[in-house]
């Protein structure tokens, strides 16, 4: 039986250990993904959060047999296995969104930030 792929983006983004972080997410995300494509890693301003430290984002272009809901889950998974926590202080040691399933677009707000504009033409 043969599997559908599904073409998705993702975004990476860190606001502390950045290049470690961010190199330890790439490899989960090769581990998980076919047809893997990172775009450069740009620094931003950090948006709606009390802590000041810049935030280090990339995009991610693949493919992967798994259902929306499914990845949605080990994307979280990947997230608390690299360190993240939901807690209060702003640190955010890896966040990984799915941005965009099979043209189907998510994370409305990410799509105006000037960083994904700018890195959807890696892509």
């Amino acid at each position: 039986m043969i599997q559908k792929e599904h073409h998705i983006i993702i975004s990476l983004a860190s606001n502390i250990n950045h290049e470690a972080n961010l190199e330890a997410a790439r490899t989960q995300l090769t581990q998980l993904l076919s047809e893997v494509h990172f775009t450069s890693a740009i620094y931003t301003e950090p948006v709606g959060t009390l802590r000041q430290e810049p935030y280090l984002n990339q995009l991610c272009k693949g493919t992967t047999a798994l259902g929306m809901n499914l990845l949605n889950e080990v994307l979280k998974e990947i997230e608390k296995r690299l360190g993240r926590t939901h807690n209060e202080d702003g640190i955010v040691t890896v966040d990984l969104d799915l941005l965009e399933y099979d043209g189907e677009r998510f994370h409305h707000r990410d799509w105006e930030r000037n960083y994904v504009k700018d890195l959807i033409n890696e892509l």
